[in-house]
């Protein structure tokens, strides 16, 4: 059996090739919205209750950065800020709806990006890839269950 380092480093290996193909679906997106940018949306849309002091711990940013992310995509049109009925003085962040169909077109350009990679696999290895990323999923939450935040990025 491989030793966990050599697994490791193919795991990080394979990890920046999955970037890749996650990179160049997001780079053929029109309109393209920055890195910094998508990560808020994505936040916002995890939480329908995300106001700006908790958008900047999770983007663990200042809240003032948290702000301008969060004006540029309100400029833009992707996102609107509203006070909270729960508390005024509160403002919730809501994706717009061109938002929404701007993350499931991105969700939908990735998928068939990585769907064309793995179609140049084997069958048999596509099943053991699933497993083994099933297993890391199960250890790694895990890990989620005892720390705080969220292991999971955009």
């Amino acid at each position: 059996m491989e030793r966990v380092t050599e697994v490791a480093a193919a795991i990080e290996s394979s990890a920046e090739s999955f970037a890749a193909v996650l990179e160049q679906a997001r780079l053929a997106q029109s309109p393209s919205v920055p890195p910094a940018q998508l990560r808020v949306l994505m936040i916002i849309s995890g939480n329908r209750h995300t106001n700006m002091s908790r958008l900047a711990e999770a983007l663990d940013v200042v809240p003032s950065s948290a702000s301008r992310l969060c004006d540029r995509l309100e400029a833009t049109g992707l996102l609107r800020r509203v006070a909270d009925p729960r508390d005024r003085r509160e403002v919730r962040l809501l994706l717009t709806p061109a938002a929404q169909r701007l993350l499931n077109d991105l969700r939908d350009r990735r998928r068939a990006a990585l769907a064309d990679v793995l179609d140049r696999m084997p069958p048999g290895a596509r099943q053991d890839l699933l497993r083994a990323l099933q297993a890391f999923e199960a250890a790694a939450a895990q890990d989620h269950d005892t720390a705080s935040g969220d292991l999971r990025t955009a």
